[in-house]
């Protein structure tokens, strides 16, 4: 059985792929420090993809993933994406909107949005109560 010519580029075929372009650049995963105050009580396995405009270089942006990578976990790091509600998630749309912003600092244009892909805590269990959490 042979590949479509996207399939073996490594592109599913979809005209939209789950961030909802063709052109994106999935940042490879990183441990993001979920915290209260100064104290790290976790940390979560983050997997973000910035999707890309129709003209957009592709394989230019692809080869500044490690910057976009170094952003995230800089970024991470001066000030937690701690979840609203408990300690096992980030807070996605602030990670978003950080995101955007390093994209553009880092002279990425052409990034349309981003999408957070996966999160996996690395504790469920034993936290300390979140203030956000709903009483009950």
């Amino acid at each position: 059985m042979f590949a479509s010519p996207a399939a073996a580029a490594g592109g599913s075929g979809k005209a939209a792929d789950k961030g909802g372009s063709s052109q994106y650049i999935d940042i490879s995963p990183v441990a993001l420090p979920v915290a209260i105050g100064s104290r790290v009580v976790n940390y979560i396995f983050v997997g973000v993809r910035l999707n890309l405009t129709a003209i957009a270089n592709v394989q230019k942006l692809r080869e500044r993933e490690p910057f976009f990578r170094d952003a995230l976990v800089r970024a991470g790091h001066r000030a937690p994406f701690t979840g609203k509600s408990d300690f096992t998630t980030v807070d996605v749309e602030r990670l978003k909107a950080v995101m955007m912003k390093e994209a553009a600092r880092l002279g990425a244009k052409d990034v349309q949005s981003v999408a957070v892909m996966s999160q996996t805590a690395k504790r469920q269990s034993g936290l300390p109560k979140h203030p956000g959490a709903a009483a009950g």
